[in-house]
């Protein structure tokens, strides 16, 4: 039970593909989006004379392209090694900037590739809070608890970059002086850290926004991996835990190997401790240490703007064969007791899923090295394994002996999650491998977050 309270990336695939939160308005608060701390004059005047139907947003996400790269992390790595997740926008038009335009009555604008924006132009926190149902929840939960977020290489700039992000948000500081911001390698040093890497830096601040975003009254503690080998990544995710986190996300991930099963005792099995892992984002296929039994296996969605009751909708990531959520069936990991799939004999990924795909990305400011030209628009399973790890934190702490992978899986068929049943992130012999279907499903798992009650035991 629990009680509330360098550069050696790793990823496979193309670099080039095709695939949200801004200054809002007083009004646009009325309608559930944006911050009215940021609100403009012009653009609340333009909305108040500019009336719209949440069906004709809608029709006017559906059209959101974009395209986008590989984060200078997500290259294919060498056996040992792993890449992060995370993909950045370069151009086009995301979900959340043809949302504004609607709203206004206005064309929409386009990402302008490698130009710093001076305003967001992904979701931000109120989008994500409400397409999860946790609002409420991120208002008064989370005080006390630490979200940690385990990468590879030294980012100089993360404690900035994250005050820039909650500043523009509202948020409350979160940093080194007043205990909510730590920074340490895999050893627990605060000054010897690994060198710098641009790439990388990239993936941590998407993974710092959106635990701000998700759990903004949480604590922060960001462990770098001296390199992004699987030993480093695992020893760090090890430091995490001894320096008290219960809630650990890793946004990386690589080939699978008969090194997992180790690797699953060594750094992955710790009771007590919510471990998330993103799925991958080349499609069809399994990857490590999503595959541990020891974790929750993380996919992802593409998240739209709807007209339906809940006011948004849900589909598998899929952007080619090559490039959507990953899923799967492990080759070497036991099936954990309480996943219960026929047909595959061992792990069996994701167990759930959150938004992922780039063209209705999430809102990231980074300002280091190439890859830090401000604010930018991030996807990949990299924005939705920290989005889940802060989802358990917000539910309060596990019980000491529990695996909170399991969690969800005792809500699964209920409202506490969003079963996604549209959408397949490539081919494969068996279908729920790789399609959506109501119920359980690879790419998905038991779908999305619908408030809190899937991930409290």
């Amino acid at each position: 039970m629990r009680t509330t309270t360098p550069n050696s990336p790793h990823i496979r695939g193309r670099w080039r593909q095709l695939g949200s939160a801004a200054a809002a308005t007083a009004a646009l608060l009325v309608a559930g989006f944006g911050t009215a701390a940021h609100a403009s004059a012009a653009d609340a005047t333009a909305t108040a004379t500019h009336k719209v139907s949440t069906k004709a947003i809608a029709v006017q996400v559906a059209k959101a392209h974009v395209q986008y790269e590989k984060a200078g992390c997500g290259a294919t790595p060498k056996k040992g090694f792993a890449a992060c997740d995370a993909l950045r926008v370069t151009g086009g038009t995301t979900a959340f900037m043809e949302k504004q335009a609607a709203l206004k009555g206005i064309a929409p604008k386009t990402v302008k590739p490698n130009a710093a924006s001076d305003s967001p132009t992904g979701y931000g926190p109120s989008d994500i809070q409400s397409a999860y149902g946790l609002t409420s929840a991120a208002s008064s939960n989370g005080s006390g608890e630490t979200v940690a977020i385990v990468d590879a290489y030294d980012d100089p700039n993360a404690e900035a970059d994250l005050a820039t992000y909650r500043s523009y948000y509202g948020l409350s500081d979160c940093t080194t002086d007043n205990g909510c911001f730590t920074k340490v390698s895999q050893t627990g040093s605060t000054t010897s850290l690994p060198s710098a890497d641009s790439g990388w830096a990239g993936e941590e601040s998407l993974d710092l926004d959106m635990v701000s975003a998700t759990c903004p009254n949480c604590n922060i503690l960001l462990v770098e991996a001296k390199s992004a080998s699987d030993a480093n990544l695992g020893t760090a995710v090890n430091e995490a835990v001894k320096l008290g986190a219960k809630f650990v996300s890793n946004s990386y991930g690589g080939s699978e190997s008969s090194s997992d099963t180790t690797y699953d005792t060594s750094y992955y099995k710790h009771a007590g401790v919510a471990i998330t892992a993103s799925a991958g984002d080349e499609g069809y296929g399994a990857e490590y240490p999503a595959a541990s039994r020891y974790v929750t296996a993380v996919g992802g969605t593409a998240l739209k703007t709807s007209s339906n009751s809940r006011g948004w909708t849900e589909s598998v990531w899929k952007t080619s064969s090559t490039e959507g959520t990953g899923s799967g069936c492990s080759a070497y990991d036991a099936k954990p007791t309480w996943q219960t799939d026929a047909s595959c004999s061992k792990r069996m990924i994701a167990d759930v899923s959150a938004v992922a795909d780039p063209a209705t990305g999430v809102s990231v400011y980074d300002s280091y090295g190439s890859d830090g030209t401000g604010w930018n628009t991030y996807g990949g399973t990299s924005a939705s394994s920290p989005l889940i790890a802060s989802v358990y934190a917000l539910a309060g702490t596990p019980g000491s002996s529990d695996y909170p992978a399991e969690y969800p899986y005792a809500a699964a068929g209920t409202s506490a999650l969003n079963d996604v049943t549209s959408g397949n992130n490539g081919t494969c012999s068996t279908s729920y491998y790789c399609t959506a279907k109501s119920g359980y499903d690879g790419p998905t798992g038991w779908g999305t977050p619908e408030g809190l009650d899937a991930f409290t035991g």
